[in-house]
């Protein structure tokens, strides 16, 4: 007869812990995200005074990557991101540069696949919806498996994907309410709807198969570099 055990006992540890050892902020891990700022700083400033749809629009568009980068370099000492992380938030705010200096439904590479591919609309927001879930879905996944109990499989992919659903589907209402109250005249301008009725739940539905396919497809190769910021962390205490 198997023992009963009581329900107030407490979980193992091997049951509660993080699936990775806490990691802290060194300068060695510092010099990959040094240096994409650096390279990133000029562009960002050079973008910003040269764009054609105004300051005001580079700012809604590329605003929410630099609140991001903000977060990461505040959290920096206690809580470093992988390398691979700090390389998708580089190539995101990338993507979301180039969309807010000439605002998504104007920019030339959109102009040409419209042409080239006989499409209907500029495509270019609907690959920044998809950047949108696809690039977050890493550092979402990273947090999840740093900072909760949560193992590889399908929890950890489940929460993922519903969680950069849930950031796109906030980044609309945001998009709508400082349309209305920053500029309610132009404000198709800067949600980049092209008349498209349906255009929040594409934006959305992209950015939900941003995030499934970076975990199917890259989820490997991020879990290597995490295991090589831990490795590294290890052989830095030692």
């Amino acid at each position: 007869m198997q023992p009963v055990v009581p329900l107030t006992s407490t979980p193992s540890a091997d049951f509660v812990a993080p699936y990775f050892a806490p990691v802290r902020g060194t300068r060695v891990e510092a010099r990959t995200p040094l240096i994409l700022a650096a390279v990133l700083a000029p562009i960002l400033i050079a973008t910003l005074f040269l764009s054609p749809a105004g300051k005001l629009n580079w700012l809604l568009e590329v605003g929410p990557g630099l609140v991001g980068m903000a977060v990461l370099a505040a959290t920096f000492r206690r809580f470093p991101m992988s390398r691979w992380v700090y390389v998708c938030v580089f190539l995101h705010v990338l993507v979301l540069t180039y969309g807010g200096y000439y605002t998504y439904a104007l920019t030339p590479l959109g102009d040409w696949a419209k042409d080239t591919f006989h499409l209907s609309r500029n495509p270019y927001d609907r690959l920044g919806h998809f950047a949108q879930g696809f690039f977050p879905a890493f550092i979402i996944r990273e947090v999840l498996l740093r900072a909760t109990p949560l193992r590889r499989g399908g929890w950890l992919n489940f929460l993922t994907g519903s969680v950069a659903l849930a950031i796109s589907a906030v980044y609309e209402l945001l998009e709508w309410w400082a349309a209305l109250a920053l500029d309610p005249a132009g404000g198709d301008a800067f949600l980049g709807t092209q008349g498209d009725i349906w255009d929040a739940q594409w934006d959305m539905f992209l950015a939900l198969c941003g995030a499934i396919i970076a975990m199917a497809v890259f989820g490997r190769a991020h879990l290597r570099s995490v295991e090589r910021l831990v490795t590294r962390a290890k052989l830095t205490s030692t």
